[in-house]
């Protein structure tokens, strides 16, 4: 079911980049979301992650050279990190009641690498709605 939620993702996201022009926070970044999407906070953590990456991203602009590839490549990096981090050190040591891990290592440095193109609510919008389509077509049964 998840290999069926990334590659109806990949072809929404393509549809969206080539006949919207809006990226969607990474080709498989909508399929993760909508498989995960009936545990909300999980959702939330990780766009919340991938807005820390983005502002992270952006105050580095200040200090370093960042364009094209390179810019993916820090984006992906910082967001694995933040990623363990809040893994090891926030989601073992705490007692919430409910689940906040982060959806996948990468899925928030993807977000945030589109975020930074396009702007914030363009790219968290179009990944919401990609995922939510995506889990409409699951759940009823045609995909």
């Amino acid at each position: 079911m998840l290999a069926t939620a990334v590659a109806f993702s990949i072809l929404l996201s393509f549809a969206s980049s080539e006949f919207l022009g809006i990226l969607t926070g990474g080709l498989i970044s909508g399929g993760y979301l909508a498989f995960f999407l009936e545990q909300p906070f999980r959702v939330v953590s990780t766009l919340a992650l991938a807005l820390i990456t983005y502002g992270i991203v952006k105050i580095l602009y200040n200090f370093v050279i960042i364009y094209g590839r390179r810019r993916f490549i820090l984006t992906v990096i910082i967001s694995l990190l933040l990623s363990m981090l809040y893994e090891r050190l926030f989601f073992y040591m705490t007692s919430i009641p409910f689940d906040t891990r982060i959806i996948g290592y990468i899925i928030p440095g993807l977000i945030a690498n589109d975020c930074e193109k396009q702007g914030i609510w363009k790219t968290l919008l179009m990944v919401l709605l990609i995922a939510v389509v995506i889990w409409l077509f699951l759940h009823l049964g045609l995909l």
